[in-house]
């Protein structure tokens, strides 16, 4: 005989999404049921097979458990029973990885970072959880380290780093349940300072543009006796030297940098980061001559224009920030003091053809107390379809975002 009270399955933890590997319990509730003693029953297309409990608990749910599940009660004093309950259906999801981000991704000593984690179905319980690398050279990977304030998860999905003085790696992941269950970690993301402090990474040549069939040597110099020279690609690409050169000692050997723009650092097995450095790479006629790192203040600063077959050309066109600030017969463009109104974007044409732009940045060699930067001051430069946007950081500007003009021609800093 069927009886009115009604069952209905119901799950718990009540989330919209459930995740591989997490604990769940499907619960049979009667409705209505009061006092009365209930058998139950279950039927599911799942691979599991439910016993005549009112609870099914799954320790490490699976896609196996993924299915339709019903059940209906059964009164032990009588032969009566309810309909069966709805369909309800679970569907368990691959783990998911939590996306960090940062910014900025280029500062200046003593700026403060904001790290940002995300998971799909952020509201559903999740805590963030927030990690700096730190670099293991044994076996090319990473450690990760909890950052203050965060071993029992923080509700909000952002993290603060103050007075940020170098280069530095994050990761976050979330968790949420008891116990806990955790996401993947996130893809590491870096924080790049052009500082020499507390090492330094050393490009030969000098430039912060290369043609791709060129060679070039990395060198890591401080206080550790093993380095390795780091690379993250505007793929998101992160691999080190072994990958895409020969290692020699601190020393990195690139014999043909294809189309790799990317940026460069060295690391330490004692948690040392160099100085970063952004290298252009180019397949086309012409590059511009300039150091991969900043210019001090009041120094003389020599640019230049480079040609496949020649080390020098004449004739050329300098702009800065879009302007043309130089056009004579010429082929270097020389400023005796270095100043902050330099700072800029700057590339050179010659016969038509143009190099890709770099960052010429300003330092200067007086102390600076480190203090928390404001937030960031965004300057945009505009002109004939081009939007260049750049983020002023105390001493050192140095680039979040560019796009411009002929902008194949001008690839010339991976962005973050």
């Amino acid at each position: 005989m069927i009886i009115p009270n009604k069952a209905v399955v119901t799950l718990q933890p009540n989330w919209s999404e459930i995740y591989r590997g997490e604990t769940i319990t499907l619960r049979c509730e009667i409705k209505d049921g009061g006092d009365t003693e209930w058998e139950y029953e279950w039927r599911t297309t799942s691979s599991e097979k439910p016993s005549n409990q009112n609870e099914l608990s799954i320790r490490s749910v699976s896609a196996s458990h993924s299915g339709v599940y019903r059940c209906k009660g059964r009164k032990k004093s009588e032969k009566s029973s309810t309909d069966w309950s709805d369909p309800f259906k679970l569907t368990v999801s691959d783990k998911p990885q939590s996306v960090l981000t940062v910014s900025p991704s280029w500062l200046s000593a003593g700026a403060s970072v904001t790290l940002n984690c995300s998971v799909k179905d952020q509201s559903a319980g999740w805590r963030i959880y927030w990690y700096k690398t730190v670099p293991d050279p044994s076996d090319n990977s990473y450690s990760y380290e909890l950052l203050p304030g965060s071993s029992s998860g923080t509700e909000q999905d952002s993290y603060i780093v103050h007075g940020q003085t170098h280069t530095a790696g994050y990761v976050c992941r979330a968790g949420r349940g008891d116990p806990v269950y955790y996401t993947d970690y996130s893809q590491p993301k870096f924080v790049w300072s052009a500082d020499f402090h507390p090492a330094s990474l050393r490009v030969s040549p000098d430039r912060a543009q290369h043609f791709s069939s060129e060679s070039v040597s990395l060198s890591c110099e401080g206080n550790s006796a093993e380095w390795r020279v780091m690379r993250f690609t505007k793929a998101d690409r992160l691999s080190n030297c072994s990958d895409f050169g020969t290692v020699k000692g601190s020393t990195c050997n690139v014999h043909n940098l294809t189309k790799n723009t990317a940026v460069y650092w060295c690391e330490s097995g004692s948690g040392q980061f160099s100085n970063a450095v952004n290298i252009t790479v180019q397949n086309k006629n012409i590059i511009l001559l300039s150091s991969v790192h900043p210019v001090t203040g009041g120094h003389p600063v020599t640019l230049g224009c480079k040609s496949k077959t020649e080390n020098l050309v004449s004739n050329v066109l300098f702009y800065r920030n879009g302007h043309l600030i130089q056009n004579d017969t010429k082929g270097q463009l020389y400023i005796s003091e270095a100043s902050k109104s330099d700072e800029g974007f700057y590339w050179c044409e010659h016969s038509g053809n143009v190099s890709p732009q770099s960052w010429v940045a300003i330092k200067y060699s007086c102390f600076v107390r480190p203090v928390q930067s404001e937030s960031a001051n965004t300057e945009h430069v505009d002109y004939e379809n081009d939007n260049y946007s750049a983020l002023l950081h105390g001493d050192v500007c140095l680039y979040e975002t560019i796009r411009g003009r002929k902008e194949a021609e001008h690839d010339s800093c991976f962005v973050r």
